[in-house]
């Protein structure tokens, strides 16, 4: 399958599920009788938006067609998307993007310094695809596994579907993981192409039932600031809020400062033992 026929393949899922999630009484509908198909029909959709039926059936079914601004921003409007759904929506039809930089992905010294001078704040610089690419000792004394695993699991995406005993758990994993892979969605549709990126999700959906059932919801999400709480094998019960700053194109800082004073010990005790 081309890279084309892959995101029109992915169009057709995506549109489907964000049409079913729309019920006839919020965009006041009448319900009708016999209605066999969830949310919106392909049919009322059309008709909300403004555009053939025949061309929303083939946009749908991933047919070659294209789709200017103005019907795309119809549909969204129609399938009540959020901004990340909308950025989605015109990466999937094939609307342009600027392009990526080559050496977007390089950590430079100035980084790892600045990680270095967080002191006890854990903090990490990561890609979309969620590989951590450098962090500091209170990262790596917070999440030993993920820090020493090897190149091509030291993800924490992978990390947090694959790795059953952490020394930190993750509280309230279902909710934070479902957001995580709707992160990852949003940034895979700009590196569909890029076979390392294709490798990644057919190795990660082969490992991880959990994980491909939430890659086939099609949601997606932007990342964002996150209160996190967590439960250390020694330390006890640790929160913290998380402030992601883009450090270049397609590379992000995470902070992440406690949120309590037991977790600011905590980490002084941790930072320290770890040296």
């Amino acid at each position: 399958m081309s890279v084309a026929e892959a995101r029109r393949t992915d169009l057709s899922a995506f549109l489907r599920t964000r049409r079913e999630r729309i019920t006839p009484e919020m965009v006041d509908l009448a319900p009708g009788p016999r209605r066999r198909t969830p949310g919106l029909r392909r049919e009322e959709v059309a008709q909300l938006a403004g555009v053939g039926v025949t061309w929303y059936t083939w946009l749908e079914q991933g047919r070659p067609i294209n789709a200017s601004s103005q019907v795309l921003d119809a549909i969204a409007r129609t399938l009540r998307l959020d901004t990340a759904e909308r950025h989605h929506l015109y990466r999937l039809a094939g609307q342009a993007e600027e392009p990526i930089p080559v050496d977007s992905g390089q950590v430079t010294p100035e980084m790892q310094e600045i990680l270095d001078r967080l002191g006890d704040l854990p903090a990490c610089v990561t890609n979309s695809r969620c590989d951590v690419l450098a962090s500091n000792d209170s990262y790596a004394a917070l999440f030993p596994e993920l820090v020493a695993a090897p190149e091509g699991e030291r993800n924490s995406l992978w990390q947090t579907c694959l790795n059953p005993s952490p020394v930190t758990v993750l509280l309230d994993r279902d909710q934070e993981l479902a957001r995580a892979v709707a992160v990852f969605r949003g940034a895979y549709t700009r590196h569909a192409d890029d076979p390392c990126w294709q490798d990644f999700v057919r190795r990660l959906s082969s490992e991880s039932a959990e994980f491909a059932r939430l890659w086939a919801r099609q949601d997606v999400a932007e990342p964002g600031p996150r209160v996190k709480g967590y439960k250390h094998r020694e330390l006890g019960m640790l929160r913290f809020s998380t402030t992601s700053l883009m450090a270049v194109p397609e590379l992000r800082l995470i902070v992440y400062s406690p949120m309590d004073d037991d977790t600011r010990s905590a980490m002084s005790r941790i930072r320290e033992a770890a040296r």
